[in-house]
């Protein structure tokens, strides 16, 4: 996979990442108005400056959230339940994820140590357990099993998946004998990134 390495001022890049950063349950914040994408015509030239020219929402997502690279990117890249928000620290643009009919959860299992999380920053972000081989249960609120695999976190210690939108349930993730449980949901506000995944 080749990425696109952007040379920007130590300030810009400051700021830049600032801004990607992962965001706090306790002030998730709002999704922009599909008006602030790209108005000035720049968007496709964001997609070109960061090397996903031509891939759809959640190409961009596995894209970014497999790239096998040492965070933080230099970029911005925040996942909504409807949309990724890229930047390249000039400009801003969005690409949506209405059209995969899924909702993307990215989970962050830990021993001991995690960081507040809402929307994922598939560019800053990173969980404890890199590439960690574990074993991923997702059921719904009825006890539908929706996912049952075994799975290895990526080089940013998550691993993600697409789930039914507009449903509740439980993720269940066992790695080197440790067990943990989270409830999650997946409606229009609900987080895209689940790091209270404890396995003890």
């Amino acid at each position: 996979m080749q990425r696109t390495h952007l040379t920007l001022p130590a300030a810009a890049l400051a700021a830049l990442l600032a801004l990607a950063g992962c965001t706090t349950p306790a002030t998730p914040p709002a999704a922009p108005a599909a008006s602030t994408q790209a108005s000035d015509g720049t968007g496709n030239g964001v997609l070109a400056s960061l090397g996903l020219s031509g891939l759809s929402g959640p190409q961009i997502v596995e894209k970014l959230d497999h790239d096998p690279a040492t965070r933080p990117l230099r970029m911005k890249a925040s996942v909504r339940p409807d949309q990724v928000i890229l930047g390249d620290g000039t400009a801003e643009t969005s690409v949506p994820l209405a059209g995969a009919q899924e909702f993307y959860l990215s989970i962050a299992p830990f021993v001991n140590q995690t960081h507040d999380c809402y929307f994922h920053s598939l560019a800053t972000c990173q969980g404890e357990l890199p590439r960690a081989a574990v074993h991923v249960t997702i059921t719904d609120s009825h006890g539908a099993a929706l996912v049952d695999t075994d799975a290895t976190t990526y080089a940013n210690g998550f691993v993600g998946f697409w789930l039914p939108r507009d449903i509740s349930g439980t993720v269940t993730i066992t790695t080197d004998g440790k067990t943990g449980s989270v409830p999650f949901a997946t409606g229009p506000q609900d987080a895209t990134c689940l790091t209270t995944l404890r396995v003890a």
